[in-house]
């Protein structure tokens, strides 16, 4: 078990990198977390504090970001991991969910067998912003009969009121924006 991390330690180490990927943007690089074995530990740590191993049944990580977080949180709550991917990049059958974008719409996809009716699911994704992907993930996971206990977030960017899209559902960000 690792040293106890606080959200505070991540926050610091977490990177701002101007203009990337176009000007304007503050894009948050979590590598630095990421790299840091404490720290990525820590940060799996407290998104999964509510949790003991074998009270969550999936873990569903949201692409790409997200799948490093899931994956990690999965394994420390012997869960299943269940990936949401774009559209076109699951090779089984699939269901899928369109949401908007700044300027235009994507598409989410899950396997039709992600899940099985009543499975208790932690969601994580390690970024939430217009809560536009987040609030696909959640109505993909409802359509397979999943049960979201809580939805985990790395960051939140909280000035975009991403948490409008996901009324109902307990949220838990590390760091705030």
């Amino acid at each position: 078990m690792p040293a106890s991390v606080t959200s505070q330690e991540i926050e610091y180490a977490i990177r701002t990198v101007p203009d990337f990927p176009k000007p304007g943007i503050q894009f948050k690089d979590i590598t630095p977390v990421l790299a840091d074995a404490r720290l990525f530990a820590g940060a799996i740590e407290l998104l999964t504090k509510n949790f003991t191993p074998g009270s969550i049944d999936a873990v569903v990580g949201i692409d790409a970001r997200g799948f490093i977080f899931a994956a990690a949180a999965a394994t420390r709550l012997h869960a299943g991991f269940v990936p949401i991917r774009k559209k076109g990049k699951l090779p089984y059958r699939t269901i899928e969910e369109d949401y908007a974008l700044e300027y235009g719409h994507a598409t989410v996809a899950m396997h039709i067998d992600g899940l099985k009716a009543g499975a208790r699911v932690l969601l994580v994704d390690d970024l939430l912003a217009t809560g536009g992907t987040a609030a696909a993930a959640t109505s993909l996971v409802k359509k397979l009969g999943g049960n979201i206990l809580e939805i985990g977030f790395l960051i939140e960017l909280k000035f975009l009121n991403g948490r409008d899209k996901l009324p109902g559902y307990p949220i838990r960000s590390l760091v705030t924006y």
